[in-house]
């Protein structure tokens, strides 16, 4: 069994039911409390208690309407929607923690990076550089007609735009203002030097941002840099620029693959195979005993939603299941949405899809005593070389408080999960050091600093 630290997400979302499609009716879920300070406030203390490294927040700014060519099953079954905007609840858990991280996900393609870039900071000032950001590209149709385009942008060109997006934002934070800018000095009545505050000049294919950035440095500079895309195109932008990668997959073997193509790309993007953390979806449901645990599983696939289950796999995939008959084999067909989920799932019959998708959405689901789920963390570990879990809750708060009371404590007897935090950043709890390492792509804008532009 592994003896390597474990790295531990929660992954939710604003709205009601995020990855289990239909639990929202289950009578011990509050998931549709989302709207409550109070939901995110014990949530953040029972994960700081737990000694998760952060909280992953999904999202997305559109519905799901392949399925059935209607947003319709998704609005009937709550599937992601509604939703609410997720940053804002990040200075409220922060309010009642001290360490827990906040990735947070925001799309590269609908927000302007000068604009997004003064978000990201003022968010690592008020979280005392807790911060990360889940980049996204933005995979659903609905999403690009009502921020006014006639279709979303092809997959790969979107992946183009991020990367400079990315740029745009890396000068920004990493090169604009020198470390020492900032002095306050009140007997002079100097906030900062305007001769260490620097203009970026990026004129780029997609973006023109001539000034400097609005925001002072923050405790990290560049939030902790996450990443979900699992395609070949995805696969190449992450190895460049994340320092964690959340992959989604049916099973050991494909996880395997996955994270083996990713070490591969890292290499060849001139990192270390193990720089960049992987971290997979998993559901656990726990139970005093093994029999206990598959009774609640039982009772959670009761709730499950058929019709949820195929409007989620609709609009990640892009590809409409209604009217399929039930035995029918999905198969591969390469389009914009979320490539690498729809190949994931090749080969599932579309009744298998909907009940793997019901209770654990784009990950599988451990099932047992608190030894047993522990034993199948450390597994999957071993197997397929992932250094942590995105753990998805089937009831929420309930499959969290659960993992914290009964398998954390185990976890931290194997010496899998630390007992205690340090002190500092995000990515110095993570990595070590405030800020992005010195031959990260983001961070070679700070070997030089543009000038100052005449006034």
């Amino acid at each position: 069994m592994t003896k390597k630290r474990i790295y531990l997400n929660a992954f939710d979302m604003n709205c009601a039911g995020h990855q289990s499609p239909g639990l929202w009716t289950h009578p011990d879920d509050q998931s549709s409390t989302y709207k409550d300070a109070e939901y995110w406030t014990h949530l953040a203390k029972v994960l700081e208690k737990g000694r998760f490294d952060a909280i992953f927040l999904a999202d997305v700014l559109g519905t799901y309407d392949v399925y059935q060519g209607s947003r319709n099953a998704a609005v009937r079954q709550g599937a992601q929607v509604p939703v609410n905007d997720p940053a804002f609840v990040v200075p409220i858990m922060a309010q009642v923690t001290k360490h827990l991280g906040f990735g947070l996900t925001a799309s590269t393609s609908y927000e302007h990076p000068y604009l997004f870039a003064r978000r990201i900071s003022t968010l690592d000032h008020l979280t005392k550089g807790r911060i990360g950001w889940n980049i996204v590209t933005s995979y659903l149709n609905s999403a690009a007609r009502n921020l006014g385009l006639d279709q979303q942008i092809n997959h790969d060109n979107r992946y183009d735009i991020a990367d400079e997006y990315l740029d745009v934002v890396y000068k920004l934070w990493e090169a604009s203002w020198e470390d020492d800018a900032v002095v306050v000095d009140k007997e002079k009545g100097i906030y900062a030097d305007p001769e260490k505050v620097h203009d970026i000049h990026h004129d780029g294919e997609f973006y023109k941002v001539p000034g400097a950035h609005l925001c002072e440095p923050s405790p990290q500079r560049t939030p902790v840099i996450f990443q979900a895309g699992a395609s070949p195109k995805g696969t190449k932008f992450a190895a460049k620029h994340a320092e964690l990668v959340f992959v989604g997959s049916t099973s050991m073997e494909r996880t395997k693959n996955t994270v083996t193509a990713f070490r591969e790309e890292a290499v060849k993007a001139g990192r270390k195979a193990d720089e960049i953390k992987i971290l997979t979806l998993i559901t656990p449901i726990v139970g005093a005993t093994q029999e206990e645990a598959e009774a609640k599983y039982l009772d959670y696939k009761n709730h499950a939603s058929y019709e949820g289950s195929l409007a989620l796999f609709g609009g990640w995939t892009g590809v409409d299941m209604d009217g399929v008959d039930p035995q029918e084999k999905i198969q591969f067909v390469k389009n914009d949405a979320i490539q690498s989920t729809l190949k994931s799932m090749a080969d599932f019959t579309v009744e298998e899809v909907a009940e793997f998708i019901g209770v654990g959405g784009m990950g599988p689901v451990v099932v047992g005593s608190p030894e047993q789920v522990a034993d199948s963390l450390e597994e999957w570990i071993d197997v397929t070389g992932v250094d942590g879990f995105n753990i998805a809750y089937a009831v929420t708060p309930g499959t969290f408080e659960e993992f914290v009371d009964y398998v954390i404590p185990i976890l931290q007897e194997r010496g899998l999960v630390r007992k205690e935090y340090e002190e500092g950043t995000f990515r110095k709890n993570l990595f070590g050091s405030d800020y992005l390492p010195d031959h990260h792509h983001g961070r070679q804008y700070r070997k030089r600093l543009f000038p100052v532009a005449s006034v």
